[in-house]
Order: structure tokens, then sequence, then C-alpha cells
């Protein structure tokens, strides 16, 4: 008998980063991904200020790792003798708005030249919609959406792929490599949102078919974890088999990337599918296998507790 796959480690790995020079820099946001990443920040040497809306959070925060905390964006981006670069990595398109553009919003205190780099997943309108309000103020706003999940802004391995303007872009990446292996420029604002739904199609995609792999071997008596070890050999290997299949083995799905953020991705998905006319017949039918396991009450859960509802 297999022994029980340990759920993954949540602690910031040790990285070795890049030489560069030091920037201010106004991180708001502290959820899963925010907290590791603005942390590799300051591990890097930046000057980090950080605000979450929930105060407690920052001061914590500060005090595990340093750097200063702001009462509100606008007092994050007017830190010390001013930001240089402000993310943001908050909910969804509303939350962005009002931490950019919202009074109390970083475009309020960032001086001209300043940039925005935005980690949030959002819609590729929004992005377009603060790129212009960005150039208006002589700012620059890059949408620079992530893909690796809670284990990658831990480790410092992030994918991460951004819409914006090239000489913006070329300022920051050395910057975001404090916390990412892959920082891409792949077009104008909303590029790196329409990249992040691409790769959300893919993971669902993946998803759903591991979940139906493994209930499949576990229904005809298989030993899945020696099957999920032979075949991660072959081509049938993904991230999602090495990384979450053994845990899916053993119904070990609290950590990673919540089912409630999967299907807030998978609308985006869904809504940029209706305007471009593109056909998502995969995508929307896990979009609703999805709500079936928030329906079982597992929308805090790892997305691939899809399993959960074939078992």
């Amino acid at each position: 008998m297999s022994t029980p796959h340990p759920a993954p480690t949540l602690a910031l790995a040790d990285k070795a980063y890049p030489p560069h020079p030091a920037q201010r820099i106004a991180f708001i946001g502290l959820g899963t991904m925010g907290a590791p990443m603005a942390a590799h920040l300051l591990r890097a040497g930046h000057d980090v200020t950080v605000y979450n809306r929930t105060a407690a959070k920052a001061q914590a925060w500060v005090a595990e790792h340093g750097g200063r905390h702001a009462a509100t964006p606008l007092e994050a981006a007017k830190s010390g003798a001013g930001v240089d670069i402000a993310f943001t990595c908050v909910g969804n398109d509303d939350d962005l708005r009002q931490v950019c553009i919202g009074p109390e919003g970083v475009f309020q205190g960032l001086a001209a030249g300043g940039i925005v780099v935005d980690h949030t997943t959002t819609s590729a309108e929004v992005a377009r919609e603060l790129s212009a309000c960005a150039r208006e103020r002589g700012l620059h706003f890059i949408d620079a959406p992530v893909s690796g999940g809670n284990l990658g802004a831990l480790n410092g391995v992030l994918t991460v792929m951004c819409g914006g303007d090239a000489q913006a872009f070329e300022r920051v990446r050395p910057v975001v490599a404090a916390y990412a292996r892959a920082v891409t420029l792949l077009g104008g604002s909303g590029s790196g949102q329409l990249a992040k739904m691409v790769n959300q199609v893919c993971v669902g995609g993946l998803l759903q078919g591991l979940a139906e792999a493994l209930a499949f071997g576990e229904k005809a008596g298989l030993d899945m974890a020696q099957v999920l070890e032979v075949i991660s050999q072959g081509a049938a290997s993904s991230w999602q088999m090495v990384n979450r299949g053994p845990s899916m083995i053993h119904n070990q799905f609290d950590f990673g990337f919540a089912v409630d953020w999967m299907r807030k991705d998978l609308g985006l998905v869904l809504d940029e599918g209706r305007r471009l006319g593109a056909r998502l017949p995969v995508t929307a039918l896990v979009d609703q296998f999805y709500a079936d396991v928030q329906a079982q009450g597992g929308g805090r859960q790892d997305t691939s507790s899809l399993i959960r509802r074939l078992r």
C-alpha cells in the first residue's frame, strides 16, 4: 500500500536573485500569491511598502519580512522618496479599479513615469481601460497575470504573461524576475490577460482529463500511485499529473489554487470567447463541473478537487 502524499510545504523558498539596481516599490494585495511575491522583492534588495485591505495582514507581513505598510494604496505609492513601481495583486476587475483609480488609488500617488504592474487575473477590457487611464496621467500600466500557483510564488518560479509598452516592460522585467522564471511581453495592453485565459483553458481541460483517468483506474482496481509513476514518464505527463496527481489519489485538496478563483477565471474566458466568437465547449463543461464541486462545499479547495464529483 502506498503512503499518503504530503500536501505542499507552504514556506518561502530561498532563491539566488540576479544583480539589479534597487527600486522603490509599493505592493498592493497580500493574498496567497501577493504575500510571497512581495517577500521575494524585499529579499532581492528592493525598498518595499505594502498595502492590504485587511490591515492586520499587512502588519503581520511586515513583522515577518520587514519593509513598511501603508494605510491606503495612495499612501503606499507616495511612501519614502516616491515609488518607482507599484504592483497590484487583488481579486477582480472592480477591486483593481478601486486600488488603481479610486480616490485612494495608486494612480493618485505615483509620479509621472511611474509603472503599475498588475498581477491580478482580470478581463482584457479592464487592462486596456487602466492602461489608457495611466497614459493620461503620464504613467505606464502592464497587465501581467501569472501562472504557477502558490507554490510557484513561494519558490519564485512563476510564469508571467505581460501586455503593454515595450520600454516600460524592459524596466520592470528584471524586478519581476525576483519571483519568476519566465517574464514575457506578448503584445499590447490586454495581451497578458488573453494569454492567461489560454493558460486556464489548458489547465481546466488537463485537470478534468486527469480526474477522469484517476477515477477510472481506481474503479479498475489499479494501484494508482504506481500507475502515475509509470505514465508520468511518458507522453501523458504534465505539471498537473506530477504535482497534483498524488494528492488527488489521497483526497488532499486543502491547498493551492481555489475552485472559486478558477470559476472566476473561466468566467472571464467564456465572456471573452463570446465577444470573439470563439467556441469553447470543453471549457464550458469543465466550468459546470467546478460548479458541482462548489455545490459540494469545495469552493476553497484546490482545482484538482474536480475528482470529487467522480467518486
